[in-house]
């Protein structure tokens, strides 16, 4: 197939310059499709499979029209000229990810607007004036109300992944805000499907919009190889995880819910394989961390839930596990679209028990995918074969094992654990705290608060601190060196309470 640059496209030359210093001078063929038209300012509808390349489809045109025909007049606090509305606050950072650098070559400001964090700083960016916003649709609806933005102003409306905003229920207000903006404008929307009411939106806000569908022939997503592999109970099926994480590139786990991403997490790194869980109960402070520890390489593996099927844009996933199957086939479709992005080749995995065989298949037929089945354990030589190369053993190191001084970098999984790594960002101290709620800081190796007075104000051997001993007698040095001994015996006593406490720690 004929590679078409961006140049041919029409795209103006600062911005051919500014993705070439990215090392992208191709397009895809959903950006071969809809640049020729957006860049002359009509409304699009673009539907491609995720990883299509859809964010820079309309990346492009949003900064070469705002940049040049659409530029003029100095920036208005809370008055921006380009609205993307996301369904996530991964998503919106990734977005605004590609958009930034591009912007930058017209002096355009970019900014971000989502839920779970502090507004202040969005608020900030607004009042100091800026020219595109990337948002999420609460958030966004909320500084509204609070009078800190205005939508009257912009030019070019961009809704992405229209399809994930409908399943969250976000569609209502997407419609309040779609109301607030310029009939006049131009208005692109991205999405992989037009159900669930999507297809009412495309109706009611694009005028005489042109369809662009990439089909599945043309898609860099085609390029996964799907596999279903059977195992029997749970022994077989974690150790069957534990192999498909051992690899050296990077790679996703998907689970169905919270609470065992974060376990599986826990148990691959104290198993000497670094992970990071990403999901909804992490602060989006730690989600950003993490999610930025796997795209540098510090971390090789991801352990997510649903929330990252849309938010991980990063390049070179070599695979995605479904550890369980997910409930539907749209879900399995984003999941699994995470690995061959960018034109690369990705693998698809997809583990089920016997008695979820058949699920599993109306799932795969549901999302038109063929695959056989195939009975495997850990050391079957396909899996072996899928795996390759496996990464060196990088046993953790808990923080109360280590003094602080002597604390090697690392990053922290949401289990408190520090992973020990050569050449890792210095992160171990963003996680969360241990499950007992204090800060091992403030705790001996055997469990004792550090400082004060023991409970109830005795000493370890059990005598009142402070004053004369039982009896007003000065203690003998035969009963200094008893007491000596007793607290020997004491410390390694405590030495196995750290232990302990150690261990309590990696598992809960």
């Amino acid at each position: 197939m004929t590679e078409t640059t961006f140049s041919a496209l029409g795209v103006p030359a600062p911005l051919v310059a500014s993705l070439a210093a990215e090392g992208k001078t191709t397009a895809f063929p959903i950006q071969v499709d809809t640049l020729p038209d957006t860049l002359k300012g009509r409304d699009v509808l673009g539907r491609g499979k995720t990883g299509s390349g859809k964010t820079l489809a309309f990346s492009i045109p949003l900064v070469a029209r705002l940049g040049g025909a659409l530029a003029g007049g100095r920036r208005r606090p809370g008055r921006p000229l380009a609205l993307v509305l996301s369904p996530t606050r991964e998503l919106a950072t990734q977005i605004s990810a590609v958009i930034t650098p591009l912007a930058k070559a017209y002096d355009l400001k970019t900014t971000t607007i989502f839920g779970g964090v502090n507004q202040s700083r969005q608020v900030n960016a607004l009042n100091e004036g800026v020219d595109i916003v990337v948002a999420c649709p609460g958030r966004l609806e909320d500084l509204m109300k609070q009078g800190h933005v205005t939508l009257d102003a912009i030019e070019i409306t961009v809704l992405d992944e229209a399809d994930h905003m409908a399943d969250l229920g976000f569609l209502p207000v997407v419609t309040r805000l779609m109301n607030k903006t310029p009939k006049s404008g131009q208005r692109m929307l991205f999405s992989a499907t037009l159900d669930n009411g999507v297809d009412k939106l495309v109706s009611r806000y694009l005028r005489n919009q042109v369809l662009h569908s990439v089909d599945e022939a043309n898609s860099p997503v085609a390029a996964m190889t799907h596999h279903v592999f059977v195992v029997e109970g749970a022994l077989a099926k974690r150790a069957l995880v534990r192999k498909l994480a051992s690899g050296t590139g990077r790679r996703i786990l998907f689970t169905r819910t919270k609470h065992a991403a974060k376990k599986l997490a826990r148990e691959l790194t104290a198993g000497g394989i670094p992970a990071l869980d990403l999901h909804g109960n992490l602060t989006q402070g730690i989600r950003d961390r993490n999610l930025a520890a796997f795209a540098a390489g510090d971390v090789r593996v991801l352990v997510a839930t649903d929330v990252a099927a849309r938010g991980v844009h990063v390049d070179d996933i070599e695979l995605v596990v479904h550890v369980d199957p997910p409930a539907e086939h749209k879900a399995y479709l984003h999941r699994s679209g995470r690995t061959a992005r960018a034109g690369k080749q990705g693998e698809v995995v997809t583990i089920t028990q016997p008695s979820q065989r058949k699920e599993t298949e109306e799932l795969l037929r549901r999302a038109k995918i063929s695959v056989r089945p195939r009975a495997v354990t850990a050391d079957s030589p396909a899996v072996v074969e899928l795996v390759g190369e496996v990464a060196e053993i990088v046993m953790p190191v808990f923080a109360q094992d280590q003094s602080r001084r002597n604390r090697p970098t690392g990053v922290r999984t949401s289990g408190g654990g520090e992973v020990a790594r050569r050449g890792a960002h210095d992160g171990g101290r963003e996680g969360s705290k241990p499950r007992s709620g204090r800060s091992q800081s403030g705790r001996s190796q055997s469990g004792k608060p550090l400082g004060g007075k023991p409970k109830g104000g005795k000493s370890q051997s059990g005598k009142p601190l402070g004053g004369k001993p039982k009896g007003g007698k000065s203690q003998s040095a035969r009963g200094q060196a008893r007491n000596a001994a007793r607290g020997g015996a004491g410390g390694a006593r405590g030495g196995a309470g750290g232990a302990r406490s150690s261990k309590r720690t990696r598992r809960g």
